[in-house]
Formats: structure tokens, C-alpha cells, sequence
């Protein structure tokens, strides 16, 4: 038995060696693909083409989940990518929030990261040129839209790069596992997700309301009496206990994210575009609008209105739709759109999630 465990060993140990080596011959690569696009001026992050080493690399049979390989490769990306140029990506913030997460996922947990305080900040950042790339929450999957976001879109030059997708486990966080809780800390979304397993467990606490789930877990870290529902990323940061996991009342909670930048993606054959439109205030108008999208056999995945805050009772539409906008049928139905619509701007079009 200790005779095959110690072959074995040396086994692991001969891999790892061989990966090793295989990791520096790719960063070696990474570096020269550096050159070459900062000689031709080519952007350093390109979504299309990480999606594709995805794709690679998820072929391969594995006992791994999918999961667990793109965990993998993207750090191997992240690493190699900051090899050919630092890329700093600005997230809302604080630190540990599950915006943090969604950012880590995408650029992985070596990259360069700017917590900002507002959504606005995010985007300030981005535009200013002191961050490459931005990441703020869109939507939740039981709580609806981050309407401050849409908002955001509407006005900015930026453009929707990538979308993120992250299962959110809502964590119940404490300094002392023994006190009795009077308050509880956390962000509106996330009390109203843990509402049921609240009222059941703590229905005389005083609920609390504050700007992320990582502020929450900081408040709760200064309070004997304090708990905070958050992410168990924050326990860590702010050494608080995690007296319960996975409250949140359903189960399937996840919140998508948008990568925004200064580039445009190129089109992979799964992809995303999300644009905004006000139509003309005709009869019929928006059911001759979804019409234009049957007719080019374009499937949409969301469409959501919002007012214009310019004028009383005057909305925008947010829609998502299967595609690129360098798609034939998509360009074509953007055209049709143009010609019955007060506006219409193209949000982004990304490899979809």
C-alpha cells in the first residue's frame, strides 16, 4: 500500500512538472501574440477568442466537470493575458462583493481589480481610460433587472463586451455565533432573496438595508449583536463566522453581469446583442416592432421597458436577442428598426453565457 502510494506520488510529481512546463511554453506564446498586437494595435482582451480556447480546451475528455476546466483556464488565460499587457478591470465594489466574484471569473483571480462605490464610478473609470474594462450586475434571476444599469447603458459610448453568469449562495455571517442578532445587514436584493428563511429564523431583527453585501458583512464585523447575509468570500475578508449557508429561498439564484468596454467583439456563432429602442407613437407600433424580429427569425430572450425620465409616461425598451449585429439577419432587422423608431442603439453584441 505505501509502495503504490509513493509511485503514484512520483507519478503526480512527474506531471506536474511536465504542466509546469507546458504553462511556460504558453506564457512564452502569450507573449509573442503581445507583440504582435501592440504593433498592430489589436485589443489584448478579445472575448471571442478566449470563448474559443474554452471551447478547445472543454473538448478534451476529462473526469473534470467543465466547470472546473474553465475555473482553470481562466486563470491560465488571466496570467498569460497580463503577460502580453496589465489589463485593469473596475467592478462594484467593495471587495468581496459578488460583483468582485463575477470579475474574478471572467479575468481571473491575478488581475488587476478597482473597487468602485457607485455603478456610475464603474463606468467613469472605463471611459476615462484608468480602467480597461468594467463589471456591474444587470440582473437577477428572482429579483429582476438592476434598473440603474439599464439606465446607465442608454447614455454611455461604452459598449456590452461579455456577460457573466454566477450562481449566488447567500451566506448568514456573524461575529460572535453565540449572541443574540438584533440587526441584520445586507443589500435590498439580497434580504429580499433570504425574505422567507428570515422570517422563519429572525422575525423580530431589525432588517437593514446598505449599499452591497460586502458593506453589510463590514458593518456586521464592528457589532457584537450584527449579522450580515453575504457571500463566503466576505467571511473571509471580514473574519466573520458563517453560521448558515445557502439561505436564499430558491435555490436557482443567479445574477448575470455585463463586461463593459471600448471594443467591439467579433461574432463566435453563439452570441448575445443587447440594444435600446423608444418607438414613434403610432397605434400598433410596438406589435409591428416584435413583428420586424419574427420576420428575420431573430429569437429574443428578454425585452423589458423603462421610462426615459425626460418626459412623463414616455418609455425605452431593452431588448436581448440570439445573434450578432454583424449577422445578416440581425443588421437587417437594426435597419427596419431605425426607420420606425424615435431612436435605436446597439448595447453590445458578446459570446453568449
Amino acid at each position: 500500500m505505501k509502495s503504490n502510494l509513493q509511485q503514484t506520488r512520483k507519478q503526480i510529481d512527474k506531471v506536474d512538472k511536465e504542466i509546469a512546463v507546458l504553462i511556460n511554453k504558453r506564457a512564452k506564446l502569450a507573449l509573442e501574440v503581445g507583440k504582435i498586437k501592440d504593433v498592430s494595435g489589436k485589443a489584448i482582451y478579445v472575448p471571442s477568442r478566449e470563448k474559443e480556447v474554452m471551447k478547445n480546451v472543454s473538448s478534451v475528455k476529462s473526469i473534470l466537470s467543465q466547470e472546473a476546466i474553465e475555473a482553470i483556464y481562466t486563470e491560465i488565460i488571466g496570467v498569460c493575458r497580463d503577460l502580453e499587457s496589465p489589463v485593469k478591470v473596475a467592478f462594484l465594489g467593495p471587495w468581496a462583493t459578488f460583483t468582485h466574484q463575477a470579475a474574478i471569473k471572467k479575468f481571473g483571480s491575478a488581475g488587476f481589480f478597482v473597487p468602485c462605490v457607485l455603478p456610475q464610478e464603474v463606468l467613469a473609470e472605463v471611459e476615462s481610460g484608468r480602467a480597461n474594462f468594467g463589471v456591474i450586475p444587470v440582473e437577477n434571476s428572482n429579483e429582476g433587472s438592476v434598473n440603474v444599469t439599464l439606465d446607465l447603458l442608454v447614455d454611455t459610448e461604452l459598449s456590452i463586451c461579455n456577460e457573466i453568469g454566477l450562481k449566488i449562495e447567500q451566506c448568514f455571517l456573524a461575529k460572535d455565533p453565540k449572541a443574540t442578532i438584533l440587526r441584520i445587514y445586507s443589500h435590498p436584493h439580497a434580504l429580499a432573496q433570504c425574505r422567507s428563511w428570515l422570517s422563519k429564523n429572525y422575525p423580530d431583527a431589525e432588517l437593514i438595508s446598505v449599499s452591497s453585501t460586502a458593506e453589510a458583512a463590514k458593518n456586521a464585523s464592528k457589532e457584537s449583536h450584527a449579522a450580515a447575509i453575504a457571500s463566503e468570500a466576505a467571511s473571509k475578508i471580514y473574519d466573520l463566522k458563517i453560521l448558515n449557508k445557502g439561505i436564499q429561498d430558491s435555490k436557482q439564484n443567479f445574477t448575470r453581469f455585463f463586461v463593459i468596454g471600448k471594443i467591439q467583439t467579433h461574432p463566435t456563432g453563439k452570441d448575445k446583442t443587447s440594444l435600446v429602442f423608444m418607438v414613434k407613437d403610432k397605434v400598433g407600433i410596438l406589435h409591428h416592432i416584435l413583428g420586424i424580429f419574427e420576420k428575420n427569425k431573430i429569437n429574443l430572450t428578454k425585452i423589458e421597458s423603462r421610462p426615459t425620465k425626460k418626459k412623463a409616461w414616455e418609455y425605452v425598451f431593452f431588448v436581448d436577442l440570439e445573434g450578432h449585429i454583424e449577422n445578416t439577419n440581425v443588421l437587417k432587422a437594426f435597419k427596419e428598426l431605425e426607420q420606425n423608431c424615435v431612436f435605436v442603439k446597439v448595447l453590445g453584441s458578446y459570446p453568449r453565457n
